[in-house]
């Protein structure tokens, strides 16, 4: 059945537009509230946010739709995913809630759900909350003497924090390194840059002065530039990139290189791997991640697992085969040791706990392997469905046989915008190249693509 809200991580649009509106998010509320009012307890909800102005209208809906549901309501306001996922288990809720739209500009917000397990919710559960939205929400209210009470719940920073200052050995300290943190005016504006801190590092905090319309705005992990400047302004030995809602992270070596998340996940399954922390054989990512990162891995006689876009798709293969590490080129890093879910200030301090045991600089810590010249591009679309007509099939088809074996090609619709993703790699970047732009040029030309 095709979905109708829901995408790859949750429900998203712009804010106050269909479907990113106040009564949806309340129809949300009571539909999740219903679903999971199982037994005679009071149930309990704990609801996030990141910094953007519709925050506040969003978060006010879905009290108002969980209360209406017969649901306490722990109002949290701005923290990080990851952190709403492990209050939502240390608290005992029921359901958690995130309202962000993770890298997106500010105009844009999104509702992502997590089950009382701290994980995100399942398709098939997704379904069920989708069918309630458009069904009368007369018959899912409570009773007056049901509804729900809501708070705000102080000292969830503090908890957080304490959290993420554990996934590391009690003997690891950050004393002697430098850091440069871009927190993207988002939702890790005061954890991230007291976690380290309080580490023991020398730390430089940009991005952390969010005003409800800056958040990912030239700056976090999709605008890495204003890190990179930092970094060589202070000469810091590393920069960390967190992006809106903190679930992902970009690092920059101390010459202004980028790092992204497939080198991290290299850097990380090489060093669990040699303390035999690493499970599975091997890590778990995406379609999107490099072929370098493979070869990388079997050349350690590690595997590499490969799912659907999307973290949620990583975790739930982690989950049924035992993995503990899994993520995306994107920068979120799944390390299911500590967290449910991708938690980009957690993944960065393993990468500093490599840097500092190595006493070697970022540069050559988190350089594991080569790169495969990869491409991608972005194709827009109105309407209709590009990718089922014929002439755009052919083309395709033409394409993997010319890369054969020396090469890869994922075309996928975006799971949060009206794109075409188009991607390609291989050891000849002209080839690359030249696939690219003929695909990108036969899906232009079909009606609705733009």
């Amino acid at each position: 059945m095709k979905r109708r809200y829901f995408g790859t991580d949750g429900i998203r649009g712009k804010a106050n537009t269909h479907p990113m509106t106040p009564e949806l998010a309340m129809r949300v509320g009571i539909a999740a509230g219903t679903i999971f009012r199982r037994g005679s307890h009071r149930h309990r909800v704990v609801i996030g946010k990141d910094t953007r102005l519709s925050g506040y209208m969003l978060e006010n809906a879905m009290v108002a739709g969980f209360t209406a549901a017969g649901v306490d309501a722990f109002v949290l306001g701005p923290i990080p995913t990851p952190a709403v996922a492990m209050l939502t288990r240390s608290l005992r809720c029921d359901i958690g809630v995130m309202i962000s739209a993770s890298h997106n500009p500010y105009e844009d917000n999104g509702i992502k759900l997590f089950g009382p397990d701290g994980y995100k919710l399942s398709d098939a559960i997704e379904m069920q909350i989708e069918d309630l939205i458009e069904q009368d929400i007369g018959s899912q209210l409570a009773a007056s003497d049901d509804i729900g009470r809501a708070k705000r719940i102080d000292g969830v920073h503090d908890r957080y924090i304490e959290f993420a200052k554990r996934t590391l050995p009690r003997d690891v300290t950050l004393q002697g390194l430098r850091v440069a943190i871009d927190c993207a005016n988002g939702a890790a504006y005061k954890v991230a840059p007291a976690v380290l801190w309080e580490l023991g590092a020398d730390v430089v905090t940009i991005g952390a002065d969010p005003n409800g319309t800056n958040i990912n705005k030239g700056c976090g992990s999709t605008h890495p530039e204003a890190l990179q400047k930092k970094v060589h302004e202070v000469r810091a030995d590393i920069g960390i990139a967190l992006d809106g809602d903190a679930d992902r992270v970009i690092i920059v070596d101390e010459n202004g290189a980028i790092i992204d998340g497939d080198q991290l996940m290299a850097v990380v399954a090489e060093s669990w791997a040699d303390d035999n922390l690493l499970r599975g054989g091997g890590i778990v990512a995406t379609v999107m991640s490099n072929l370098g990162l493979e070869r990388f891995l079997t050349g350690k006689g590690l595997a590499l697992a490969r799912t659907a876009v999307g973290d949620r798709y990583v975790v739930e293969h982690m989950r049924r085969n035992n993995f503990n590490v899994g993520g995306e080129q994107s920068g979120h890093i799944v390390l299911s040791d500590y967290g449910t879910t991708g938690d980009g200030l957690v993944a960065a301090l393993q990468i500093l706990a490599c840097v500092k045991r190595s006493g070697k600089p970022v540069s050559e810590v988190c350089r594991r392997f080569e790169p495969v010249p990869q491409l991608l591009r972005n194709v827009r679309f109105s309407g209709g469905k590009p990718l089922e007509d014929k002439t755009v099939k052919q083309a395709i088809s033409d394409a993997e046989s010319e890369l054969a074996n020396r090469g890869r090609l994922v075309i996928r619709p975006s799971g949060t915008e009206p794109l075409i993703r188009v991607m390609a790699e291989g050891d000849d970047r002209g080839q690359i190249e030249r696939i690219v732009n003929d695909l990108i040029g036969v899906i232009a030309a079909v009606p609705n693509a733009a």
